[in-house]
């Protein structure tokens, strides 16, 4: 039997003065003529890329076997989700020799070789994530978001006379046009759902009100109204989850504020623990991605020559000195112990994609994340078997839990071309692929 009814539109919004909050997939946006018994709302394709500075402890990284029954020291957070992750082995970047890193970061989305200058005139290649933006991300309202976790952005001549901007920017929409990344939490969320006024004004009236949420409380008991009971919980889960985000920001703020010594690096708002930090960022990045804010997004955990210390895991020492270990097993596995802590932080953001629903499933089956550094051993600089891992439904969700490994060193830019072939984009090669990836081209469950 055929019904006639009117849709609601995928790009329905909460609208209130300074606010526009999108809604997540919902059975009511199916297509107006359609069965009674009707299948779930069909999902939309996403794709994301984390990046992880200065390469791994190699030994710990790997995991053992050919599937990831057994997990490697490094990736043992990964258990719950290790059915919708395939890590490849032997993967590298010939375009970032001589061998540094500005152009580990630099390389990592570009497969390109950075120029070599100090100055302006600096020139790259356009990044995979900014080639997905310009064909699936045009359907949203950011074609991309660009995140990173340090607030401190270096000018001038970074590393060996290449230029600040090599290790400050993962994204570029050009070879000569970098794209900066935010690293705080309140900036990201009013980017996501402030519409109208100004900065000042919308922080102004979200410090003044109890919720952004309160905003658009008069279409909210609008849209409920329209729905059935399954999409009234998903909205109000939703909205929920967005309202939490909030909270969390605004607590960061009252402590920040309320702190007696100044901190020059650290705005208002942002969390002073640096997983929290990172949490409230990988949060974030769930709303954009339930609310469909955009569909493809790149986040730098940390920039190349990071010094920052991770005493909280029993590593005060700085990170980037103990990558230049020189063989030194006690250094070494201090690394793989900052490595496991921040693959750590992306299983606890794959688990929550997994228990976000989305159409016919979930937002981890409906997405594709790439995980990795440009380095392979940083105590050499070199870019050859790289620690990169790929986790999502658009990989190959069944089967999945995998290992790849190649004998002799194949392109990353093959693994680029392969993830945006399984997020909607065609090409025929990109940067100095050789090909797809034949093990991530099974059918797609959407």
């Amino acid at each position: 039997m055929i019904v006639t009814r009117k849709a609601l539109s995928r790009r329905t919004l909460l609208r209130g003065a300074g606010a526009a909050v999108a809604l997540p997939l919902l059975d009511a946006m199916m297509p107006a003529m359609t069965a009674l018994a009707a299948s779930p709302a069909k999902p939309v394709r996403r794709i994301g890329y984390v990046y992880m500075p200065m390469g791994a402890t190699i030994s710990a990284w790997t995991p053992p076997g050919d599937n990831l029954k057994v997990l490697s020291p490094s990736l043992q957070s990964l258990v719950n989700v290790a059915d919708y992750v395939t890590v490849l082995t032997n993967l590298e970047l010939r375009n970032a020799y001589p061998g540094t890193h500005a152009t580990s970061n630099a390389s990592f989305l570009s497969c390109a070789k950075a120029k070599w200058t100090e100055s302006s005139d600096y020139f790259l290649g356009t990044t995979a994530d900014q080639i997905a933006a310009q064909q699936i991300g045009q359907q949203t309202k950011l074609p991309s978001l660009e995140l990173a976790m340090d607030l401190l952005r270096t000018v001038g001549q970074c590393d060996n006379g290449y230029a600040c901007v090599y290790q400050n920017n993962l994204s570029w929409a050009s070879p000569t046009t970098p794209l900066p990344a935010e690293a705080h939490p309140r900036v990201v969320f009013e980017r996501l759902f402030g519409d109208g006024g100004s900065s000042a004004d919308r922080l102004a009236e979200l410090r003044q009100q109890s919720s952004l949420l309160d905003w658009v409380r008069d279409d909210i008991v609008r849209l409920q109204k329209q729905l059935g009971p399954a999409d009234r919980r998903r909205v109000n889960d939703y909205l929920e989850s967005v309202r939490e985000v909030e909270r969390r920001i605004q607590k960061a703020e009252a402590a920040t504020q309320e702190a007696q010594l100044p901190d020059l690096d650290r705005p208002v708002g942002v969390p002073a623990a640096y997983a929290d930090h990172a949490r409230l960022m990988f949060d974030l990045q769930v709303l954009a991605l339930q609310g469909d804010v955009t569909r493809v997004i790149s986040f730098q955990l940390a920039r190349e020559t990071s010094n920052r210390a991770y005493p909280e895991i029993g590593v005060p020492e700085a990170h980037h000195p103990l990558t230049h270990h020189g063989g030194d097993p006690e250094k070494m596995a201090k690394v793989a112990k900052i490595n496991a802590f921040h693959v750590s932080l992306f299983a606890w953001f794959l688990e929550k994609l997994k228990a976000t629903p989305d159409g016919d499933g979930n937002l981890l089956d409906h997405c594709v994340y790439l995980y990795g550094s440009g380095m392979g051993n940083p105590d050499l600089h070199d870019h050859v078997n790289l620690p990169i891992l790929v986790a999502g439904g658009l990989a190959g969700r069944r089967p999945g839990g995998r290992h790849i490994r190649y004998e002799t060193p194949a392109p990353l830019a093959n693994l680029h071309l392969t993830l945006l072939d399984r997020a909607g984009v065609k090409l025929e090669a990109f940067a100095d692929s050789t090909g797809k990836i034949p093990e991530l081209m099974e059918p797609l469950a959407i």
